[in-house]
């Protein structure tokens, strides 16, 4: 299920075409006071723009389903957000709730602890379970590694580990830490998953500069709560 690379747009098609870059972005309200008018508002963006998906707390994800239905847009969320230190039977249960109301592309934190710990076992295990999980229902599962808290060892660690059990994405941050994406970060994650595997950038992400820089360092998908102002920097109306 995982992205082909070749059909990911250039930096350069971008620059020409804004609808381009909006079909990389997962629009994001992740913020823990989002009221349903702020949700509402996310989805008609959403659905105006074109942006790809959606990404809200699980929470949210009946009024997205709705207000999004018939539109093409994408409805996704975040599942041991933002630590990743729940337990791996509370992810399963929380991916399981979220499917059944409707996401069909799920961003699991890891278990940052467990990996800086030397337990990629139980790193990759959840990792596994997710997708089992939700390739079952034909959706897609990203995986958060948290670059800002990682070494480089760690981070190529976690990216292994991903690739081997056929996450769809790895995903840079949850733009809840103490930084977020970097396109040095996103080209040394592209290297080692190659061309299996898509690449998601987020966290910090607020101009069209920064979604330019994301995509020539290999990012396949972007996640951005500045996205209106992204791509009208481009040249949407």
């Amino acid at each position: 299920m995982s992205q082909n690379i070749s059909l990911v747009p250039s930096a350069e098609a971008i620059r020409k075409d804004w609808r381009l870059a909006a079909k990389l972005i997962d629009h994001t309200l992740l913020r823990p006071e989002a009221t349903r008018e702020q949700v509402a508002r996310l989805c008609r963006e959403a659905a105006e723009y074109g942006f790809y998906s959606v990404m809200v707390n699980p929470s949210n994800l009946a009024q997205c389903r709705d207000e999004l239905r018939s539109t093409g847009v994408v409805v996704g969320t975040v599942i041991g957000f933002p630590l990743g230190a729940t337990t791996s039977t509370a992810k399963l249960a929380e991916a399981t709730d979220s499917l059944r109301l409707g996401a069909t592309e799920l961003d699991m934190v890891i278990n940052i602890g467990a990996l800086k710990s030397g337990q990629p076992d139980l790193v990759q295990m959840e990792m596994r379970s997710l997708v089992q999980l939700c390739h079952g229902f034909g959706a897609l599962v990203k995986v958060i590694i948290e670059t800002a808290l990682l070494n480089t060892e760690e981070k190529n660690l976690a990216c292994q580990l991903a690739a081997a059990v056929e996450v769809d994405f790895v995903k840079t941050s949850t733009g809840f830490s103490s930084a977020g994406a970097t396109a040095a970060d996103v080209a040394l994650m592209r290297g080692v998953v190659g061309n299996r595997i898509g690449v998601k950038a987020a966290g910090g992400i607020r101009t069209a500069a920064d979604l330019l820089a994301m995509v020539d360092a290999g990012a396949s998908r972007i996640g951005a709560s500045s996205s209106v102002a992204i791509v009208k920097e481009l040249g949407a109306s």
